[in-house]
């Protein structure tokens, strides 16, 4: 029995040495891109937190998985509206991280679950007559139930390391339309997709270099 408690233990401290968690936070800029879209949409600064657990594999090669809050949206803008879509996001990415010397590449699935989703700017009521101007009113609104509960997207990104501290930029590609407002015929509804650049500056709390 102390045997075995022992082999337990050596286990998980040649694990922990081979582990490394750190804390993160850095700016987005995000779009929703795609298609059938009748507006310009605009990139939007933002931002996004949290933490990180780095686990070496062999050599220089690590998997990284990462719980982040993560803001996104678009600025959309066409003769009829003209407002900013806010979307909060819990990401959970899981990279593969690939060092050398103070350098490293990252890249992997991330699977987003969308906490909320607000719309706010100007929409046109009333458009113009010969004989009196357009009318247009302020919009501020929850649109969680336009907008799926799920993202996938593919992530990848590189960044540099200086003792435990990390910076890094990384683009995230969403892959599935999140758009879930469907018309009845739903041939034209516009296509939706998450783009979002991100940089980020991060801190590493003890392990490997």
């Amino acid at each position: 029995m102390k045997r075995s408690l022992s082999f337990l233990f050596a286990l998980l401290l040649a694990g922990s040495a081979q582990a490394q968690f750190g804390i993160k936070a850095g700016l987005n800029m995000a779009v929703l891109d795609g298609s059938n879209i009748n507006a310009d949409t605009k990139y939007k600064t933002q931002y996004h937190a949290g933490a990180f657990y780095e686990y070496k594999i062999a050599g220089p090669l690590s998997l990284q998985p990462e719980l982040l809050y993560s803001v996104q949206g678009t600025e959309r803008k066409s003769d009829v509206e003209d407002y900013d879509t806010k979307l909060q996001y819990l990401n959970l990415p899981i990279l593969v991280k690939l060092t050398a010397g103070p350098v490293f590449v990252e890249a992997g699935p991330q699977f987003g679950l969308l906490m909320t989703a607000k719309e706010a700017g100007t929409l046109l009521l009333t458009p113009p007559t010969p004989t009196s101007p357009a009318q247009y009113g302020k919009v501020s609104k929850q649109v969680d139930d336009q907008y799926k509960k799920g993202d996938f997207s593919l992530c990848a990104g590189l960044g540099v390391k200086v003792s435990s501290l990390l910076i890094g930029a990384r683009f995230n590609a969403g892959l599935n339309d999140i758009n879930d407002a469907k018309s009845v015929a739903g041939v034209n509804d516009p296509k939706l997709k998450n783009r979002v650049f991100q940089a980020y500056l991060g801190y590493q709390i003890g392990g490997h270099n």
